[in-house]
């Protein structure tokens, strides 16, 4: 037996929601979807327990993930000044070694 087709993160929280919202109850959301009721009731609870975090946790500061983006912003950032000093250098000693190049100011 196949596995039903991936639904998109958006298509559940339109679901959850509609169901929330008194709109339809999870059978007739179920009915309709082609999934089983367990999935949307799964759905809802991961929904309304991330919603939960949310408000425990307030928005005092970045996300994780902004915090490692930040982090490797910073990482390539270093980086870059690090390959842009190494590279003054060796024009440096190519310009000693050859006599100065044409671009050199």
């Amino acid at each position: 037996m196949s596995r039903p087709p991936v639904i998109p993160a958006e298509k559940k929280i339109r679901i959850v929601m509609s169901i929330l919202s008194g709109e339809v109850s999870i059978a007739e959301a179920a009915r309709k979807e082609k999934v089983s009721e367990q999935s949307i009731g799964r759905w809802k609870a991961e929904f309304l327990e991330a919603g939960k975090t949310a408000l425990v946790a307030g928005k005092t500061g970045p996300s994780s993930r902004e915090q490692q983006l930040e982090a490797e912003v910073a990482d390539l950032t270093q980086a870059l000044g690090e390959a842009a000093v190494e590279l003054r250098v060796w024009k440096k000693s190519a310009e000693g070694r050859l006599g100065p190049s044409k671009t050199s100011r």
